[in-house]
């Protein structure tokens, strides 16, 4: 499951955004009922875990966190204790509670950006503002990727 693209959307005023067409196509084709919303870690934006994505970084979690250590209790705890079980309704909108919609500085205009396998939402004032600027962009791909041939 890939999600790709950046879309400009608007919430209304109950909170609710509609699920682009794309990403919904990408969610029905894998059969996936549930999307899980939790506040991204090192950014000012929410991300939409598909429910089997989410249960694969809960079990990677669960893998190298133990139950029986405090601190790595505290830091599972932690992670899931913002998470929000969401279900589109029949018009493709999902409800993003007012609490995530205050953490992530979230008006009324968004973005969605696809992410590989998650979903990020972006208050539309902050999004480009998390962007490297074209230049640095540019050397940091050549710096990591290199400049070998072997596209």
């Amino acid at each position: 499951m890939r999600f790709l693209g950046n879309i400009s959307a608007k919430i209304d005023t109950k909170g609710r955004v509609f699920m682009p067409a794309t990403f919904r196509k990408i969610l029905q084709a894998a059969g996936e009922e549930n999307i899980v919303l939790r506040k991204d870690i090192f950014q000012p934006c929410l991300v939409i875990y598909p429910e089997s994505v989410w249960n694969g970084v809960m079990d990677m979690m669960r893998g190298r966190l133990s139950r029986w250590n405090r601190k790595e209790q505290q830091i599972f705890r932690q992670f899931v204790s913002d998470v929000e079980i969401l279900t589109l309704d029949g018009n493709g909108r999902f409800l993003i509670p007012k609490r995530h919609l205050q953490m992530a500085n979230i008006q009324q205009e968004v973005r969605l950006v696809g992410v590989d396998d998650t979903i990020e939402i972006w208050s539309a004032e902050e999004s480009d503002k998390q962007l490297l600027p074209s230049n640095e962009f540019e050397q940091a791909i050549n710096d990591m990727m290199g400049n070998g041939s072997d596209a």
